[in-house]
C-alpha cells in the first residue's frame, strides 16, 4: 500500500508539472508578446527551482522525489527566452542562462552554502505567494489569475509532503512544502473570493 502511494504521488506530481507551465507558453507564443510577464518573478522562482534540484541532487535523495524540477526549469528557460525574444533582448538571455549554470557548480562548493541557499529559497518563495496576495487584496480581481493553476500548484505539494515523509524525512524539504502549501491554498481561496465577487457585482 506505501509503495503504491508512493508511486501515486510521484507520478501525479511528474504529470502535473508536465503542462503547469504549457498554457503560459502556449499565450505568450500566440500573442507574439511578453507583456504581461514579470521577468523579476520568474528569474526568482528559476532560482529557488534551481536552488532546490541541487539540493536533493547534493543530498542523494531519490531521483523521483525531485525529478520534475528540471521539467519546471526547462519550462522556465522556454518563457525566459520567448521573455528576450519578444522584447528584442535576446543576448541578455545568455548571460542569465549563463549564470544559472556557473552557479550550480558554486552551490555544491561547501555544505553550508547549499544549505544557506536552500533556506533562503523558502523566503523567496514565500515573498513571491504573499506578492500575488497582496496583488489580490488591493486590486480586488482575480480575473487574470488562474485558479486551476494554483489549485494543481497546492496539489503537488500535498504530494510532496507525502512523498517526503516516505523517503528522506528532510525537515527543511518538509517545512517548505508545508509552507508552499498552505501559500497555495490560501491564493486559491482569494482567487475564488474575488471571482464570486466579481459575478455578483455583474
Amino acid at each position: 500500500m506505501e509503495t503504491q502511494l508512493l508511486w501515486f504521488c510521484n507520478y501525479s506530481v511528474l504529470g502535473v508539472s508536465a503542462v503547469l507551465k504549457l498554457p503560459q507558453i502556449s499565450s505568450v507564443l500566440r500573442a507574439s508578446s511578453a507583456r504581461g510577464i514579470s521577468l523579476p518573478s520568474l528569474l526568482l522562482e528559476l532560482a529557488g527551482f534551481l536552488v532546490f534540484l541541487r539540493y536533493q541532487s547534493y543530498y542523494e535523495y531519490p531521483l523521483l522525489t525531485y525529478l520534475e524540477y528540471p521539467i519546471l526549469i526547462a519550462q522556465d528557460l522556454v518563457l525566459l527566452l520567448c521573455f528576450f525574444h519578444f522584447s528584442g533582448d535576446v543576448k541578455r538571455a545568455a548571460l542569465y542562462i549563463a549564470l544559472f549554470a556557473s552557479s550550480w557548480f558554486v552551490l555544491s562548493l561547501q555544505k553550508w552554502i547549499i544549505d544557506l541557499a536552500m533556506n533562503l529559497s523558502t523566503v523567496i518563495g514565500v515573498a513571491s505567494k504573499f506578492a500575488q496576495l497582496q496583488y489580490l487584496w488591493e486590486t480586488g480581481d482575480s480575473g487574470a489569475v488562474s485558479a486551476l493553476t494554483w489549485s494543481l500548484a497546492s496539489s503537488c505539494c500535498a504530494a510532496r509532503i507525502i512523498t517526503t515523509l516516505m523517503t528522506t524525512n528532510d525537515l527543511t524539504i518538509l517545512t517548505r512544502f508545508v509552507i508552499m502549501l498552505a501559500l497555495n491554498i490560501w491564493v486559491t481561496a482569494t482567487v475564488f473570493r474575488y471571482r464570486k465577487t466579481a459575478v455578483k457585482a455583474e
